[in-house]
């Protein structure tokens, strides 16, 4: 069975090589309604436990934002309260961080939105440890800051950015060069 990115992925290829008609505008619209269906389990997979827990988007403010990924108990936190100020919990064990903690900082007159984001697992790209919520907040930030443990090995950015990339997050990477081209009119035949 494909992954949910996989399908995502196929359905917009498809609606990329469907002509625009119409003919083909029932298909078109069915397969927007798949695709709409399928971010939204990307982002909220569906479960079989009781309520919906607290969500971990927040409002955007500011200029730019970002998101601080790692796993539990890397420092996250202490990072954030002490670049912004803002009280986020800290304790010695994992997973004190249960939603997103937003803080904002001033930089040469711009106004910078810093998540802390809970702390991500192996897995987390496939849905464990409620990750999928967690990469696709990260997702809408400008820039992604990984933070690591001084301790452990460097495998664990490895892991970190496996993750990522598994849900279509390019890091390091440079965006894809699209070009347009205008296209040259074709006179048209006059019937007579």
């Amino acid at each position: 069975m494909s992954t949910l990115v996989e399908k995502i992925k196929s359905i917009e290829d498809e609606m990329a090589r469907t002509q625009k008609n119409k003919a083909t505008s029932a298909h078109l619209g069915m397969l927007k309604a798949k695709l709409a269906k399928f971010k939204r389990e990307l982002i909220t997979p569906k479960s079989s436990s009781g309520g919906a827990g607290e969500g971990f988007d927040v409002a955007k403010t500011g200029d730019a934002r970002i998101g601080f990924v790692g796993f539990p108990s890397v420092g996250k936190s202490t990072l954030l309260s002490n670049l912004a100020g803002v009280y986020s919990e800290v304790a010695a064990y994992e997973f004190t961080t249960l939603t997103t903690v937003p803080g904002v900082i001033r930089y040469k007159g711009a106004k910078i939105q810093l998540l802390d984001l809970p702390g991500i697992i192996e897995g987390a790209k496939d849905g464990k440890g409620r990750g999928r919520q967690v990469i696709a907040v990260a997702r809408t930030c400008k820039l992604i800051f990984i933070v690591l443990d001084v301790l452990k090995p460097l495998g664990d950015k490895a892991i970190i950015e496996h993750e990522l990339e598994g849900f279509g997050i390019r890091l390091n990477k440079t965006p894809p060069n699209i070009t347009f081209r205008k296209k040259k009119k074709v006179p048209t035949a006059t019937l007579r």
